[in-house]
């Protein structure tokens, strides 16, 4: 049963990877979006297409999640009773840098930390009020396998993405009592810009992080979050954790 159909749904870091594949998996079961990422050509281009594939209306805004006036600024048009997402995919995020503690670049430290962390808080604390008032919502927050076990190097990055996890737990306790449903969906290797970004445009460095096995799609993560998304309103499910076949934690993987 679809259940998706006629809803708002409001994906932040549309334009890439799992968000882009969430705006499209959505609206191609029948969900107006609204969509924010920091890149315009890249909003409008996939608003356009989405656009004529789907014959609805696509909401963007420019939006970078980190800049909080920004954010509270996008959000205020759509509060309304009629505007108001009912499904909101906390998907911006990043990891910046793979390095040992005492060698890392601050810098990175910071990108990960205002974008993962504080962005996904600016944007939360934006809208839950508003779904508080009307008793309705669904936050699906897109947390990491390393929300659960942290890897060499990947110290500050898994540690925003605990904080997702434990920020969704908190989020669940203080909506005890409404009928809106908070989860985290946790992915382990998905092969996505991911990487490239990670290592500041290296693409071969990139590449190798899936050699060896068949990893996550953007597409498979999206099919879960929909999934996720589509239950029966009585059913909330808290967090997810999904992996490649080849991959049993963040240390075991089976490469050919």
């Amino acid at each position: 049963m679809n259940r998706i159909a006629g809803k708002t749904v409001l994906i932040t870091g549309a334009t890439a990877g799992i968000g882009e594949a969430c705006a499209r998996r959505f609206a191609a079961e029948g969900a107006s979006l609204v969509l924010w990422a920091r890149r315009e050509d890249r909003l409008a281009r996939l608003a356009d297409e989405l656009e004529a594939e789907h014959g609805k209306h696509v909401h963007v805004k420019v939006v970078d999640v980190r800049d909080r006036a920004a954010v509270i600024e996008a959000a205020g048009p759509i509060l309304g009773d009629d505007a108001l997402p009912h499904i909101l995919i906390n998907n911006a995020g990043l990891a910046s840098g793979l390095d040992f503690t005492h060698e890392a670049d601050i810098d990175d430290w910071d990108v990960m930390i205002d974008t993962n962390i504080k962005g996904l808080l600016y944007v939360t604390r934006a809208l839950l009020p508003r779904m508080i008032e009307l008793n309705r919502g669904h936050i699906i927050n897109l947390g990491s396998a390393a929300s659960h076990m942290a890897y060499p190097k990947g110290n500050v990055y898994a540690a925003t993405k605990a904080a997702v996890l434990s920020l969704t737990q908190g989020f669940n306790l203080d909506v005890a009592g409404t009928a809106i449903r908070v989860c985290s969906v946790d992915p382990g290797l998905v092969e996505t810009d991911f990487s490239k970004v990670r290592f500041h445009g290296d693409e071969e460095r990139a590449k190798k992080v899936y050699q060896g096995l068949q990893p996550l799609t953007a597409d498979d993560v999206a099919d879960t979050i929909f999934y996720v998304a589509n239950r029966p309103e009585h059913v909330n499910i808290q967090d997810v954790l999904m992996m490649p076949t080849a991959q049993r934690n963040i240390y075991v993987i089976d490469r050919k």
